[in-house]
């Protein structure tokens, strides 16, 4: 079932974004300087139909499988890897609505994707609350509707989007539910207060509701939620560490082209001509390289759970074998995510030897990258993922595909 990455559609989608991703990239070290949102940015992928190239070309979008999302996903990590992690949860949807029953419901939303309508991100309570607990409630509204009052945290991207992707509890039925609330209205709340030292510029922080409107076609059972979603939301944060690695293979090797200053001990006396810093940027290049291959290996992995998805709806393949296929996804992304952490950690940390004090100014801000990369890398903890990963090969103890974070007490 699992699709290369390669052929005609990826390299018309390369040549179509790449104008785009350059004029990102230009931008990038001085937005992660200020703090400056790129709202302008997230607008012109959103108008150029970046965030409908997953839909079918039946429906408008391009029709690109996940190994051709998640390669083009590596490329606007590279520019900025901040836009990239904005656009997680965007996708994420996008997914889930793929493989949707058919019908009206599911076409308007593809036709929302379609026309530049983003999602964004709003599941995690704030606060002590306990492991499994869901404080944001859905309640009747007594016409027809429903409303919805709470507060998340962790909103990435949700302050460029249309829609939010709530994780929220209904009071009638205390079935947990996806509300698609829409953003454009009163009652809801979203603020810019994530204080992390990296990806300063997700758009991540506080959504707050408050008698907030959803209709009721827009509340979505969480247990029929698309199954490889883990290893989905993994993944986009491992194209976001592929990224920041191939961006410091750019800028490092650029600097050291432009460095005028050498040292008395140095092996040559040109810097771009120093054979021992030419090493680091060669190995700088190799970790990058080995990341996007493993991210393109989880993207098989993944879409070999969703062609699962549509077969098993088809009544072609057993529910045994999509559940495989999910078990395949959720292991492939956890791996992945045990070696590059540290690959990309450590490769970015080695390109600073490439070369002197001066790599260090603020100025220059090579140092995002590495923030970028070690933040993108503390979201859902490898650590975790090594001990499962071990339990699974001694004892056969399957991963599990979904989990959240909370208090223990």
């Amino acid at each position: 079932m699992t699709v290369l990455a390669t052929g005609n559609r990826l390299n018309q989608l390369k040549a179509r974004f790449a104008p785009l991703f350059e004029q990102i990239a230009d931008g990038a070290a001085e937005r992660d300087r200020s703090g400056e949102l790129p709202y302008e940015q997230v607008a012109q992928l959103a108008a150029a139909g970046f965030g409908a190239i997953r839909v079918p070309e039946s429906r408008g979008g391009a029709g690109a499988t996940l190994p051709e999302l998640f390669e083009l996903f590596v490329d606007l990590a590279a520019a900025d890897s901040n836009i990239a992690q904005a656009l997680r949860a965007h996708f994420a949807f996008v997914e889930d609505r793929l493989i949707a029953t058919p019908g009206p419901g599911r076409d308007k939303w593809l036709a929302r994707f379609v026309d530049g309508e983003l999602v964004g991100n709003s599941w995690t309570e704030v606060g002590t609350v306990k492991v499994g607990d869901v404080i944001t409630k859905v309640t009747p509204d007594g016409e027809g509707g429903f409303k919805i009052n709470g507060t998340k945290y962790y909103s990435t991207g949700s302050i460029f989007a249309d829609w939010l992707d709530t994780y929220a509890e209904r009071t009638d039925t205390g079935k947990r539910v996806i509300a698609a609330v829409n953003r454009h209205q009163p009652g809801v709340e979203l603020a810019d207060d994530w204080d992390g030292f990296g990806q300063r510029t997700t758009g991540t922080g506080t959504s707050t509701f408050t008698d907030a409107i959803v209709a009721e076609e827009d509340l979505i059972d969480f247990d029929t939620r698309f199954k490889y979603q883990t290893a989905f939301y993994q993944q986009v944060l491992l194209a976001v560490l592929a990224g920041s690695a191939k961006a410091a293979e750019r800028d490092f090797a650029a600097e050291l082209k432009a460095r005028k200053r050498t040292f008395s001990h140095a092996a040559a006396n040109v810097a771009a001509e120093d054979p021992q810093l030419l090493q680091v940027i060669g190995e700088v290049s190799a970790a990058a390289f080995a990341a996007a291959g493993t991210v393109e290996r989880v993207s098989q992995s993944l879409q070999g759970a969703y062609e699962s998805a549509l077969a098993l709806q088809a009544g072609q393949i057993s529910l045994e074998d999509d559940e495989s296929a999910n078990d395949a996804a959720e292991l492939a992304s956890a791996q992945a995510q045990v070696v590059l952490t540290p690959l990309v950690l450590n490769a970015i940390t080695h390109a600073f030897d490439a070369l002197a004090a001066s790599a260090t100014s603020v100025s220059k801000n090579l140092d995002r990258h590495w923030r970028n990369a070690r933040t993108a890398g503390n979201h859902n903890p490898w650590v975790f993922k090594a001990r499962l990963i071990g339990d699974l090969a001694v004892n056969g103890t399957e991963l599990p595909r979904v989990w959240a974070i909370g208090a223990s007490k």
